[in-house]
């Protein structure tokens, strides 16, 4: 039985109060992975940066 196979029986034992809590958490993990990939944007950015300002990186684009 595979992870979410997993998560899914135990989702059904969960009282019907914890379910906010529980999809609260999953929106919560869901945030979480969408910053990190920002996060990681971001900070690749200033390094890419340094060859995307070049002149030549201009006329490789320049006929599309």
């Amino acid at each position: 039985m595979g992870k979410k196979e997993l998560l899914l029986n135990e989702i059904e034992q969960v009282p019907e109060p914890f379910l906010d809590e529980v999809l609260d958490f999953i929106y919560f993990l869901k945030t979480k992975i969408v910053r990190e990939r920002l996060d990681t944007a971001i900070a690749s950015e200033s390094t890419l940066r340094k060859d995307w300002m070049k002149p030549a990186e201009d006329e490789a684009w320049q006929n599309l």
